[in-house]
């Protein structure tokens, strides 16, 4: 997949923007300005990122697979080195199906007949969510927690622990072991920074 250069990035007019980024010129971004990307990010083909009021913030060594979406009026923010598998939906806004007001996006339908739920979606350090999966607007998904493929999560995550499906279910503690290299890859980090800047 190409991936843009960096000008092309300038150009899109990102909030913060690190170094290594990896992101496909077929990835759309809305509000850009509410968007702060880190260093070594990955992003996919036909990745779509909707920046509301709270923006969205990536954190280093994050990967994003392809078709998946970041969308709502609420923060979303993503730890370092955590990851979205292809295909899913990250929601830190939903519209009120109750009935009792009209859903429909801002632009379309006026603020005043509207009731969206809003609240940050926040993804501790060393997480991931498998393909096809849903996360719901004000779910923490705690450091080291991982949902497989195809769950649904409107909940918070416990550290360290792994669950899947709908209805979310947990399955086991999840090793610690990987937090050994974590100190190496920052270094390196490190080091290419004082490289560029030198």
């Amino acid at each position: 997949m190409p991936f843009l250069t960096r000008e092309q990035l300038h150009k899109i007019g990102f909030a913060k923007m690190g170094e290594h980024l990896f992101i496909s010129d077929k990835a759309s971004f809305h509000n850009a300005s509410q968007v702060s990307i880190g260093d070594y990010v990955r992003i996919d083909d036909f990745c779509v990122f909707s920046a509301g009021a709270g923006g969205i913030e990536l954190g280093n060594f994050i990967h994003i697979s392809c078709s998946s979406t970041l969308i709502g009026d609420g923060k979303i923010k993503m730890g370092n080195f955590s990851g979205i598998s292809s295909h899913t939906a990250v929601y830190s806004s939903s519209d009120d199906f109750s009935g009792h007001y009209i859903p429909g996006y801002k632009d379309v339908v006026p603020d005043e007949f509207r009731h969206p739920n809003t609240n940050p979606v926040i993804f501790g350090d060393h997480t991931a969510i498998g393909a096809h999966s849903v996360v719901l607007p004000g779910v923490t998904i705690n450091e080291g927690a991982v949902a497989g493929a195809m769950s649904l999560v409107r909940k918070d995550l416990k550290p360290w622990s792994l669950y899947t499906g709908n209805p979310l279910r947990f399955l086991k503690s999840r090793s610690k072991d990987l937090l050994r290299f974590t100190h190496e890859l920052e270094k390196m980090r490190q080091e290419e920074l004082k490289k560029i800047k030198i």
